[in-house]
């Protein structure tokens, strides 16, 4: 009975030991096949699975995956993958890929891709339609390290417009983003701005990811360990609403957010160091 006893108990305390702490996220899939750099996540049309696509240095491909994580079907998009780090949809199931990773502050032509919704149903060599914008405040390319506020890895669609969050590269601002806005319609735009927000001062707070809730009422922005949401904004100016911050209680390089419902979130992280490359649910409350 003693020997029987101790044999459960090391089994208990083995399988303690090798179970994967999460934090406040809930793992429901680990991300298959092509899925090692997940940068943007969002619901597909019919919300039966996701869009995926993979950051800069992998092809250009759209991938649907299921809620397991297994990819089920892949899509070519006839655009070169500078730097993809976000997706977004809009209320007619139009996807938007935003190419517009600047790590150096040095692009000038700063791209997003709009898929139709058609051609997402039908076709899986997709030719885009393109949206090409730049910053007006911005000069210099590359400007002085104190002034790289140019990089994006954030967006989403709302009435029409993309709203766009910077991701800092100033050492004394890592953690501020701006906020612009420009037409979901082909052609060269210039981002108009909108207002300022300061997550924290080190590069764990960097913004990752942005989303809105399906009633417009929410938006939330991602870091590695956290997110913040805002509420209570008035029109468009998002990040002078009422902000929470949920803390993941989980560090891992975070790269995709996107609603499920209003009080649900999804998020992505990639593949580093053994780590990541999972689809995660949390709930906002």
């Amino acid at each position: 009975m003693i020997l029987t006893f101790f044999k459960r108990l090391s089994i208990i305390l083995l399988f303690t030991h090798c179970t994967v702490n999460y934090g406040q996220l809930n793992m429901i899939a680990h991300l298959q096949g092509d899925l090692q750099e997940v940068s943007g996540v969002e619901m597909t049309s019919d919300s039966n699975g996701f869009y995926m696509i993979n950051d800069g240095g992998n092809g250009s491909k759209l991938y649907f995956v299921n809620s397991k994580g297994k990819i089920e079907k892949t899509a070519n998009i006839q655009a070169k993958n500078n730097d993809w780090e976000d997706l977004t949809t809009d209320s007619e199931g139009n996807l938007y890929v935003g190419d517009f990773g600047n790590n150096e502050n040095e692009r000038k032509h700063l791209k997003i891709y709009k898929l139709s919704a058609s051609d997402l149903a039908t076709k899986k060599n997709i030719d885009p339609i393109t949206i090409e914008f730049s910053f007006p405040d911005q000069k210099k390319f590359p400007p002085k390290k104190n002034d790289r506020h140019f990089d994006v890895e954030s967006f989403f669609h709302h009435n029409g417009n993309l709203y766009l969050f910077t991701k800092s590269r100033s050492k004394k601002a890592y953690g501020r983003t701006n906020l612009y806005k420009i037409p979901a319609t082909a052609g060269k735009h210039k981002a108009q701005f909108i207002s300022t927000f300061t997550t924290c001062d080190d590069m764990d707070c960097w913004v990752t990811s942005a989303a809105i809730s399906p009633d417009g009422k929410k938006v939330v922005l991602l870091s590695h360990e956290n997110v913040w949401q805002f509420t209570n904004f008035k029109g468009d100016d998002f990040l002078n609403g009422k902000m929470t911050k949920f803390d993941l209680d989980h560090k891992s390089q975070k790269e995709g957010i996107c609603f499920k419902d209003t009080n649900t979130v999804y998020i992505t992280d990639e593949g580093s160091h053994g780590k990541g490359r999972n689809l995660y649910v949390f709930p906002l409350d």
